[in-house]
C-alpha cells in the first residue's frame, strides 16, 4: 500500500523492525516480569502490525497519523493483557485489540448523533467486555455483560448497536500468510432456504470431496456455524477452515 510518505508520526515506516514469533514470546515473558525495556522493544517490533491494520481504514478520509497513534494504543493494551500461557500467536490476539481501539476512536468522531445516555451505556459495556475478556480469556456474552452492569439485556444491545458503523461483508478481518478472512466468513446462516446452493444440489456436488471438506461444508452451510465455531469443533485454526472451505467450493463450482 502507498502512504505517499515514508514517515507516519515521525516513524520511518521503511525501517520498522520485524520480530520473529520466538522473539515476541521471549520479550513477552520479560514484560510479564516487569522489564520495561523489553516492553518498549516489543512495541517497536510490532509497529508494522499496526501499520498493516490501519490499511483497512484508510478509505474513510481519516488522518493516517491519528489512526497510527490510536492503533499503537491498542497494541500496548494487547501487550499488557496478553496471556503467554494460552499458546496462541501474539498477532492473533493483537490484531482484534488494535482494530477495536481504532473503531472506538472512529465512533467518538462519528457525525451521527447518539444520545449521551446511550453512548455512556455503550462505553461501559465495552469496558466491561474488555475487563471480562482479560479475566476469562474469552469474550463475554451480552447476558454476562448485562449482568456485570446490572442492566437489562435489551438496554445493552440497543446501546452497542447505536454506535456501530455499517460494515461490508467483504471487509477483511485478518490476513495470515496470504489467507484473508472476511466478515462474511464469520457470519453463520441458519436459513437453509436462502443459502447460495440448496441442500440437494450441494450434496450431489460434494460427493467427490474428502470427509473433512464435506464435514466443514455441512457445518457451515447446513448447520449455519461460523468458521470460528467449525475450527473449534474440528480442532484446527480459522485460517485453515477458510482455506479448506474455499478449496472445496472451488471444486464444487468446477463440477456444477
Amino acid at each position: 500500500m502507498q502512504y505517499n510518505k515514508v514517515e507516519i508520526c515521525g516513524v520511518n515506516t521503511s525501517k520498522l523492525k520485524v520480530l520473529t514469533e520466538k522473539e515476541k514470546m521471549q520479550l513477552l515473558r520479560r514484560v510479564k516480569e516487569g522489564d520495561l525495556k523489553a516492553r518498549d522493544e516489543l512495541i517497536n517490533g510490532n509497529l508494522r502490525l499496526v501499520l498493516s491494520v490501519i490499511q483497512r481504514f484508510t478509505n474513510r478520509g481519516e488522518n493516517l497519523d491519528d489512526l497510527f497513534q490510536v492503533g499503537c494504543i491498542g497494541l500496548i493494551k494487547a501487550i499488557d493483557h496478553f496471556d503467554i500461557s494460552q499458546g496462541v500467536r501474539f498477532s492473533t490476539y493483537g490484531v482484534p485489540m488494535i482494530i477495536g481501539e481504532i473503531r472506538r476512536y472512529l465512533r467518538d468522531n462519528n457525525s451521527i448523533r447518539v444520545s449521551r445516555s446511550l453512548r455512556d451505556t455503550a462505553y461501559k459495556a465495552m469496558q466491561a467486555k474488555e475487563k471480562m475478556t482479560a479475566e476469562n480469556n474469552r469474550e463475554p456474552t451480552i447476558e454476562e455483560i448485562a449482568k456485570e452492569l446490572n442492566l437489562p439485556r435489551e438496554d445493552v444491545v440497543l446501546a452497542l448497536e447505536s454506535i456501530v458503523e455499517p460494515v461490508s461483508l467483504f471487509e477483511p478481518v485478518f490476513s495470515d500468510g496470504g489467507d484473508t478472512i472476511y466478515v462474511m466468513d464469520q457470519v453463520g446462516d441458519n436459513n437453509d432456504d436462502s443459502n447460495w446452493l440448496d441442500e440437494i444440489a450441494l450434496k450431489e456436488a460434494i460427493r467427490d470431496l474428502n470427509s473433512r471438506e464435506k464435514r466443514i461444508l455441512s457445518m457451515r452451510f447446513f448447520q449455519g456455524k461460523t468458521q470460528m465455531e467449525v475450527a473449534s469443533e474440528i480442532g484446527i485454526s480459522q485460517a485453515q477452515v477458510s482455506r479448506l472451505e474455499k478449496a472445496a467450493l472451488d471444486k464444487i463450482k468446477k463440477d456444477i
